[in-house]
């Protein structure tokens, strides 16, 4: 399915690689024909310092004047992402990563206990062995699982969708972990409210 026809007041975003299917969803499902989406490299996340230059560089691709919105939250980088936004005047996800506005904020608050957990959502699950597995090195040497999440307590899942090859895929993403799993439905949590906000007040 086409994306809607463009109208005057064109507003770019700017995401994450990890939600492009989401929010691809969202501009659908809305009729957001102004929106224009534009999806960095989801595997930014695995060197964090790099997520602000991308970003940066992204936005002075655009057009001068033009409206735009980050979608990422914090992601790692110690708040220079937010300190880039408040620069450029332009609006951001709040909350330190995906998986606490996939629960939601105030969700995700109350499990502030949760320190040893190893949090997947759809995209992750879906894309565990690219992005958590073979950058790990564990396809190769898995004697190092123990090193890496000899800490940890269990894998949650977020679900965004009830999707039976997804659930497959964390089941199995938390067998190879040697850890249980939680599985938690949450929508989009606050992904969807905060997108509709942006787009309809950008900055």
């Amino acid at each position: 399915m086409a994306l809607p026809s463009p109208s005057p007041e064109t507003i770019h975003v700017i995401a994450c690689g990890a939600l492009a299917r989401e929010i691809t969803g969202l501009i659908r499902a809305n009729g957001w024909g102004h929106v224009r989406l534009k999806c960095l490299p989801a595997i930014l996340h695995n060197t964090p310092d790099r997520i602000v230059p991308a970003v940066e560089a992204a936005l002075d691709a655009l057009p001068d004047g033009a409206e735009a919105f980050v979608a990422y939250a914090d992601c790692g980088t110690g708040g220079q992402l937010q300190a880039l936004c408040a620069a450029r005047g332009v609006g951001m996800i709040d909350g330190p990563h995906c998986y606490a506005f996939y629960e939601t904020r105030d969700s995700f608050a109350a499990h502030s206990d949760e320190i040893a957990a190893f949090y997947l959502t759809d995209f992750i699950a879906r894309q565990f062995d690219a992005f958590v597995w073979r950058p790990l090195g564990l396809d190769r040497h898995p004697e190092l699982r123990e090193a890496y999440f000899g800490n940890y307590e269990k894998v949650v899942y977020l679900a965004q969708t009830e999707d039976a090859a997804l659930r497959a895929a964390a089941v199995d993403a938390a067998e190879r972990l040697g850890l249980p799993l939680e599985v938690r439905s949450t929508g989009l949590g606050d992904l969807a409210s905060d997108l509709a906000r942006a787009v309809k007040h950008p900055g």
